[in-house]
């Protein structure tokens, strides 16, 4: 536990009360000075901390930031965040850091979290709106040890994850549009970037991207959006913490992903089928090979989408662009 942390621990033991300067400076072995320097860039980063020369300073509130002082104390999982936990008030990318950090041989559960990015990505090279401190922006390393055929798999995790996430923690009703963007009432709320590293052995590494939109005011959206966008806020009428939704998000990755790794893969695809937004549905496929419209009618033990065309032909589909269709 770094000073800062400490500070705050201490202060949060006595919230509504006052603690002196010296109380502090003696119990975390500092000098006054030291405590009054980490006190102001407390409060710089939003932190509502009174202070009085006569009585010490008192904690009042504190902001909606993802650093590690806000996420770690409350964090349940048993690894994912805890050994490394990245914060960054901006970046270019949390993939892209992260990619790095995993070229570097950081271990497994690293989260690299930022309030915002100035060149987000998603898939196929969009980029992703990433406003400071209105979403979530997060990625996570992995290392998982299974065979390269159930790497698909993998995709399902981050999805499932974030859909209990929301229904849990927000008591919201999410689908998953196949392969990985997070729906609500139709609208898109977060999208899933999974960039995996192989070689001949197996797979290296995974960095998962997750971005969400928490606080965004939906009117500030760009126009060129392929599914309509909504956010949190908007779909619930209330600013939602951020903190909460890292901390919840986080422990059902974990919860999950040691479910695929230990072989456990059904319960993910039961959750999948269940609030799939495409299967039973019309729709169109667009990738390398052309142009594919027909029915999806279910996901198989891989996490691909099987879809029937107009023919009666049913297609495997392992990656693409889905597009949902009017029924013909």
């Amino acid at each position: 536990m770094n000073l800062r942390t400490e500070i705050l621990s201490t202060l949060r033991e006595n919230i509504g009360e006052w603690v002196s300067g010296e109380t502090l400076s003696e119990k975390l072995n500092v000098s006054r000075t030291t405590i009054w320097k980490e006190l102001k860039k407390l409060q710089t980063a939003g932190y509502q901390i009174e202070s009085s020369t006569k009585k010490g300073y008192r904690f009042i509130a504190a902001p909606d930031i993802v650093s590690p002082e806000e996420v770690l104390p409350g964090l349940g999982t048993a690894r994912f965040g805890k050994e490394h936990y990245l914060y960054f008030t901006e970046i270019d990318s949390t993939n892209n850091y992260a990619r790095k950090l995993a070229a570097e041989n950081y271990p497994e559960g690293t989260v690299v979290v930022a309030d915002k990015q100035s060149a987000g990505r998603g898939r196929r090279g969009r980029s992703w709106y990433s406003p400071e401190g209105e979403g979530l922006y997060l990625s996570l390393i992995l290392r998982p040890r299974i065979p390269l055929q159930d790497l698909s798999r993998l995709s399902m995790v981050a999805a499932a994850a974030l859909a209990t996430t929301l229904e849990e923690e927000f008591g919201l009703e999410p689908q998953i549009k196949w392969p990985n963007d997070i729906l609500i009432n139709g609208r898109k709320v977060a999208g899933i970037l999974t960039e995996a590293v192989t070689d001949m052995d197996g797979i290296e590494y995974i960095v998962t991207g997750i971005g969400i939109n928490v606080n965004n005011e939906v009117e500030e959206f760009p126009d060129d959006f392929r599914t309509p966008a909504t956010s949190l806020r908007k779909e619930l009428g209330q600013t939602c913490s951020r903190v909460v939704l890292v901390q919840g998000l986080l422990y059902y990755l974990e919860r999950e992903y040691r479910r695929v790794v230990s072989g456990d893969f059904s319960p993910i695809l039961d959750k999948v089928r269940k609030i799939s937004s495409v299967i039973g549905k019309r729709v169109r496929l667009d990738d390398l090979n052309g142009v594919l419209v027909g029915k999806a009618i279910d996901i198989d033990h891989n996490g691909f989408l099987w879809v029937l065309d107009e023919k009666g032909v049913t297609h495997t589909v392992m990656s693409g662009e889905i597009f949902l269709l009017p029924p013909a």
